[in-house]
């Protein structure tokens, strides 16, 4: 797993939200960075799920974006802030994927033939579970994704997420992002350019 920078001091922290409050982009990207060892800390409570655990970093740290994005000084520390936007994007998260999961067991009882034989429900419909070289595969390209994104800036990683609506994210129009983050529309544009040469270019060396 990566080193973390530490996180800030109190002075720090204060005066990076109050640069952010003034419109910078960077003092925002640097309170994301700092707070980054948060996410670990979360996430490692979930350690014992099956998720692979940069997968739980890359939903944590969407949870800690939208805690800067969102956070208001007076409802106290950023940390404790921010520590219920992770926690909720990860719960969000195994909500959704547990909806999705199957829970009938394709071996369920349904019947019974003219001989009296038990019918499965896998006896009577193709099995769509699948198979090993399959699930190897839906791997290798998570893997490669989550590898790509590594590349990006907190900023462009954002903007690509939110843009394409990865990790169950609504998909944005530059307009919408450009009104969330603060910033203009072709400006968003120019973001969105760069982060896919940089995505083109390390597909490429994959």
């Amino acid at each position: 797993m990566q080193t973390f920078p530490q996180p800030m001091t109190q002075e720090e922290e204060r005066q990076c939200l109050q640069q952010y409050r003034q419109g910078s982009i960077e003092a925002r990207d640097k309170l994301i960075e700092r707070n980054l060892r948060l996410v670990v800390h979360i996430v490692k409570k979930y350690q014992s799920t099956e998720e692979d655990l940069e997968d739980l970093i890359s939903v944590g740290t969407i949870g800690l974006m939208k805690a800067v994005s969102t956070f208001d000084a007076g409802r106290g520390k950023l940390a404790t802030y921010a520590a219920r936007c992770i926690e909720n994007e990860l719960l969000m998260m195994f909500r959704s994927r547990k909806k999705l999961s199957r829970e009938v067991s394709m071996y369920e009882p349904i019947g019974s033939d003219k001989e009296g034989n038990v019918i499965h429900l896998i006896d009577v419909m193709e099995s769509d579970t699948p198979d090993l070289v399959e699930e190897m595969e839906h791997r290798r390209r998570q893997h490669m994704i989550y590898q790509l994104l590594e590349r990006l800036t907190v900023r462009e990683r954002e903007i690509i997420i939110r843009r394409y609506g990865l990790y169950g994210e609504k998909a944005l129009t530059q307009r919408e992002m450009g009104a969330m983050l603060g910033i203009s529309r072709s400006y968003v544009s120019r973001i969105e350019k760069r982060a896919l040469k940089k995505l083109r270019e390390g597909f490429d060396e994959i």
